[in-house]
């Protein structure tokens, strides 16, 4: 089934003091839905993440992407994209304070049903959702496509409620299955219920139809594969309605 869906952009504030611009869109009914953050692949807050806070609205969630560089920036260029992302990795505790205000003001929308929120994201976004699972924060299910797994501080025992499903490309270059590996391990130390899926032939930026284009015009490895895209996105609704339905 799908729902109409109504949008609107959403101003909040990181506790830092810059300001963010979501993207919110949820489907048009009576009571509150569970709720999902989307988390940006390091280009900023752009088409893309809009499209699949989108989708998700018409699947019946309300979703925010949400803005973790402040005045929903965006870029198509590298150089600029590690800039802005970068800055995000000065202060230990930026990422995770600015996804907790997403999530905040997901919360706070008269849509939504705080019991049940979840997050995904998406390259650089992974990072997010998945450093937002390690700081303990009352999500239910947390979803990446193609992630930075590496973190900051490791999970704790006890301390990630969420269940967490990490999809990967075995062609990634710039994530190993070295660094998956020691993802499992981390997740398997903290007793996290996770489960990670290879997709064969699939590279970084699997996910995203513009990956090809990109790649071409920043001379990085990424690849769009639509079947890896397909099945990613079968799994993730699949964990979304185990847990948020």
């Amino acid at each position: 089934m799908s729902f109409p869906i109504t949008t609107r952009e959403i101003e909040y504030t990181a506790p830092d003091g810059q300001r963010l611009i979501g993207y919110f869109a949820t489907p048009t009914t009576d009571q509150p839905v569970a709720g999902v953050i989307v988390a940006p692949e390091w280009w900023g807050r752009n088409e893309y993440t809009e499209q699949r806070a989108r989708e998700l609205a018409e699947h019946g969630f309300a979703a925010l992407a949400i803005d973790m560089y402040g005045d929903k920036r965006v870029t198509t260029e590298v150089p600029q994209a590690s800039a802005w992302m970068n800055q995000t990795f000065e202060q230990a505790d930026t990422i995770v304070n600015r996804a907790q205000a997403g999530l905040a003001t997901l919360a706070a929308q008269p849509e939504v049903n705080t019991e049940k929120l979840a997050a995904i994201g998406f390259c650089y976004g992974g990072k997010v959702v998945l450093d937002l699972a390690r700081s303990g924060a009352d999500i239910k299910a947390v979803v990446t496509f193609h992630a930075v797994l590496a973190a900051s501080a490791p999970a704790e025992k006890g301390k990630v409620k969420a269940e967490i499903l990490v999809l990967h490309g075995e062609l990634d270059s710039m994530v190993t299955l070295d660094n998956v590996a020691s993802f499992r391990q981390e997740m398997h130390d903290a007793d996290v219920d996770h489960e990670v899926v290879i997709f064969e032939d699939a590279k970084h930026g699997f996910s995203n139809p513009l990956a090809d284009e990109r790649a071409k015009a920043n001379n990085v490895d990424l690849g769009y594969n639509a079947e890896a895209e397909r099945q990613g996105l079968e799994a993730m609704y699949e964990l979304l309605d185990k847990h948020l339905k």
